[in-house]
């Protein structure tokens, strides 16, 4: 995208004030550009995964572990967002931290170009810590270019930054799908890594128009804060390493031995989190409300996310072996589906935007706890859509490409009324001490929503049978009904937030 650069009339010592990137502080523009990049690599990368797995000339994995892979991935990284801003909070600082995590997500993508499967798992994993230090952190830099919460072009500002995340996504898997899939899967992984770099050379270079907070550590730790938390984590470490040297060198080690763990923890830690904070005793009673309720709308969102995250696994899987994919009798690519998101993405959200508006003028804005409900309802509805292509298959005829475009469709619709509203409720409902952290609780949703589905594949669940398929969609259905049943219950819960 073109920057629109002019002179701005904002109050000197506003961060990027000499200049403007379509009104907003120049600094904008580099983290527009960061993110884009980064997604480009990430969703390119994610595109690929579930193809690369089973492919005969990847891994060759069964769907089953193809999809538990890619589940506990996604996990991981949503799971790595807390003690990513943790450790910005306590040692780096945001742009430092940011910078670290776009160093090891391309170092992570070069490993994932490597052919050799031992270490596309260490390509993975460093992708995932890099994902994790980066994902919180630079929405926070975004938030300090701006003059408090109060800042009339604060809201404007965090919808460019999310058409940046959008354009990347929908530019991925046409690019690096196309190389991946029809070229070689470890060049099209190459390319990532070469959108990651592009994304840190941006950002290196452009750091300078970014807000002085961006490079404050809040709460730096002390010495003796330091020496503890290396002791805990090298004494972790070491357990792990013996642990697994054992298991590897008895020859008992399954990839499950790495799963496994991973996918227990993504379900026990948020679990774990939510509970540490509902008990803490020094949340007043109306805090305490709020989180009461916030429990309702983290539970349907980790149900949401499980089923709207087989995308890239399950309906890709499908797709690559039981769909027609091509249009008018051009064929392209499997991983050209994960664009169809972001495209709508871009579409409606400026639609649904105005809608709340113009029904929050006329006092019909419908409540959070009806918008998840229907986000809930949705997504339930797009798996009892995905019914019919799998019919299709069954009879031995190949799906047309509509079918996967529309159930695409109907989980962007559903993830428009969940996703941003989220996100905006959690900043409005987290107790003031933790204040900081309720974004990334937030993110555990997901974890427990992708860690579900990772448990399943590991059980030896085939996802693309029509029995799981009824089974998901009911969950998801069942779900929205019995938010929408609470509503009031949870609408007093919430107290003075709407």
């Amino acid at each position: 995208m073109a920057s629109s650069l002019t002179k701005d009339s904002v109050t000197p010592g506003t961060p990027g004030s000499e200049k403007s990137f379509f009104g907003h502080p120049r600094g904008l523009a580099t983290l527009f550009m960061t993110e884009m990049w980064e997604r480009f690599s990430y969703y390119g990368m994610r595109a690929l995964l579930p193809l690369y797995l089973v492919a005969p000339g990847g891994l060759h994995l069964s769907a089953a572990t193809a999809t538990a892979i890619y589940s506990v991935y996604l996990s991981l990284v949503y799971l790595l967002a807390l003690p990513g801003g943790w450790f910005a909070d306590r040692v780096l600082g945001p742009r430092k931290t940011v910078a670290v995590a776009g160093a090891v997500i391309m170092l992570g993508h070069l490993t994932l170009a490597l052919p050799n499967s031992g270490t596309f798992y260490a390509g993975l994993g460093l992708v995932a810590i890099g994902s994790g230090l980066l994902k919180a952190n630079i929405s926070t830099m975004v938030g300090h270019l701006y003059d408090g919460p109060d800042d009339p072009r604060r809201d404007g500002g965090f919808t460019l930054f999310y058409v940046g995340i959008n354009l990347g996504a929908f530019a991925a898997p046409l690019i690096i799908g196309t190389i991946g899939e029809n070229v070689n899967w470890h060049l099209g992984f190459a390319l990532a890594a070469l959108g990651m770099a592009l994304g840190l050379i941006q950002f290196l270079l452009g750091s300078r128009h970014l807000s002085a907070r961006s490079d404050v550590v809040p709460t730096p730790l002390s010495a003796e804060e330091k020496a503890a938390t290396l002791r805990k984590s090298a004494m972790w470490a070491g357990v792990a390493v013996v642990f697994y040297a054992i298991v590897g060198f008895s020859g008992h080690y399954t990839l499950n031995w790495l799963l496994v763990p991973i996918t227990v923890a993504g379900l026990l830690i948020p679990v774990m989190v939510i509970a540490r904070i509902k008990r803490d005793k020094e949340l007043d009673r109306v805090e305490q409300s709020k989180m009461s309720a916030y429990i309702w709308f983290f539970v349907a969102a980790a149900v949401f996310w499980m089923i709207y995250d087989q995308g890239g696994s399950t309906l890709s899987l499908f797709a690559e072996n039981s769909a027609e994919n091509s249009v008018l009798g051009w064929q392209f690519p499997v991983s050209w589906y994960q664009s169809v998101n972001p495209v709508m993405i871009m579409a409606l959200a400026p639609v649904f935007a105005w809608l709340w508006l113009a029904l929050n003028r006329r006092g019909k804005e419908p409540s959070t706890a009806v918008k998840f409900a229907s986000g809930l309802i949705l997504i339930g509805a797009s798996f009892f859509l995905f019914l019919a292509p799998l019919t299709i298959a069954e009879g031995g005829h190949k799906a047309a490409a509509l079918w996967l475009v529309a159930i695409y469709f109907v989980q962007t619709v559903g993830e428009l009324t969940v996703s941003p509203v989220g996100l905006s409720l959690t900043t409005k409902m987290a107790p003031a001490k933790y204040a900081s952290q309720m974004m990334g609780v937030w993110f555990l949703a997901v974890t427990a929503g992708d860690a579900t589905t990772g448990l399943l594949s590991i059980a030896g669940v085939d996802l693309n049978k029509m029995g799981i398929v009824t089974l998901e969609a009911t969950l998801a259905a069942v779900a929205g009904f019995a938010v929408w049943m609470y509503r009031k219950k949870v609408k007093e819960l919430m107290g003075d937030v709407r």
